[in-house]
């Protein structure tokens, strides 16, 4: 899933002509850690400039402003917006789709060399007016996955795959709910083999296979 655009602004800074003297994909890794970690109102262009190794100027140069930079990160950490979808695309169920997505927050959680948690639940920690278009843009990816999931859902319920009347609006958002509830517990500490458990659960109240509630 593609992050949202950032609204037209104003340019804070001026930009110059100069070339970019700095390796931007390795600035931008930086900035998504520390976004990722402190959240997005926490973390201070001193932060982010110290971290990226670059000067304010080249920063806003670069990606124009604060706001900028983390729409930047949070597409970038959700691989340029296709990676979610391809994954959903990709199971040959339903069923396989969810357990696929859990999986792969649980790791995602739970990296070795990444902060614990997941970018899209540790950087919204505020409810400022300041932060309101950033919130938005968070709550919009997590809108679009739960919709596509849900959609895969009601197709495998339409061809049979699934039981008549089971509840797609409800297993879409748990599952959501399950990737939320996943990312806090690893910021708390838990560990990988925690959360697959915590995913194996979650899958084991999925509705049966036709075949096997008959």
């Amino acid at each position: 899933m593609k992050a949202l655009a950032p609204s037209a602004m104003s340019a804070e800074r001026p930009r110059t002509g100069r070339p970019l003297s700095f390796d931007r994909a390795a600035a931008l890794d930086a900035a998504m850690h520390l976004f990722w970690r402190h959240g997005y109102e926490a973390t201070s262009i001193t932060e982010l400039t110290r971290a990226m190794r670059i000067t304010p100027p080249s920063l806003y140069a670069a990606f124009g402003d604060k706001r900028r930079l983390f729409h930047e990160a949070v597409d970038r950490y959700m691989g340029g917006g296709d990676a979610v979808p391809a994954l959903i695309a990709a199971a040959p169920s339903a069923r396989q789709a969810t357990r696929d997505l859990l999986t792969a927050a649980a790791i995602g959680d739970t990296g070795e060399d990444t902060p614990p948690g997941c970018l899209l639940a540790s950087s919204i920690v505020s409810s400022s007016a300041a932060a309101a278009d950033v919130r938005e843009t968070v709550a919009a990816i997590r809108r679009e996955i739960e919709a596509l999931l849900r959609a895969r859902i009601e197709r495998d319920v339409a061809a049979g795959r699934l039981p008549p009347g089971t509840d797609a609006e409800m297993l879409a958002a748990h599952a959501m709910a399950v990737v939320q509830g996943m990312s806090t517990l690893a910021k708390d500490g838990a560990g990988r083999g925690k959360l697959l458990r915590i995913v194996e659960g979650a899958m084991a109240g999925w509705p049966g296979e036709p075949s096997e509630v008959a």
